[in-house]
């Protein structure tokens, strides 16, 4: 029992979620975190700035499980709109991005609820590089979509 306490001490109390929220990073997020303070894991891992932006998101049933998705994007200096049809935001918002030019894959994708809200981390890749990137918002689906617009804005500064 000891030894697991002196693991548990060692591997969360430099996990600035971990301090924050009482809950654990994914764990290879966790190794780039660790030491950080919140402000510092916020600034690297959640960007507030970057290319593109997410403005409105609505959605619309179609049946048989398809939607057909609409968002007004920021990129750059310009204001779009685009729409998708797919099985949920992950997948809309993902191929709206690649038609706009900031492709991005996800690799590993974690939530949990917190006090703020839900967290979501996911780990992105565009032409072989990664970044772990993430969103804390009211309901799982906006933080999804702040979390890829994140790691967009991560993997292509």
């Amino acid at each position: 029992m000891r030894t697991s306490q002196a693991l548990a001490t060692t591997t969360f109390s430099n996990d600035p979620f971990f301090q924050r929220f009482g809950t654990h990073l994914p764990r290879d997020l966790r190794a780039q975190a660790q030491g950080l303070s919140w402000t510092e894991f916020a600034q690297r891992f959640a960007p507030t700035g970057g290319p593109v932006r997410l403005g409105s998101w609505t959605s619309e049933h179609l049946g048989a499980g398809r939607h057909t998705f609409t968002a007004t994007l920021g990129l750059g200096d310009c204001i779009s709109s685009a729409s998708a049809t797919a099985t949920g935001p992950i997948a809309a918002l993902t191929s709206m991005l690649f038609d706009a030019g900031f492709q991005l894959e996800i690799l590993s994708f974690h939530q949990q609820r917190t006090s703020e809200g839900t967290a979501t981390f996911i780990l992105a890749e565009h032409d072989g590089q990664r970044r772990w990137a993430m969103a804390i918002a009211e309901d799982c689906n906006a933080s999804a979509r702040a979390a890829i617009i994140a790691g967009a804005n991560l993997l292509h500064r």
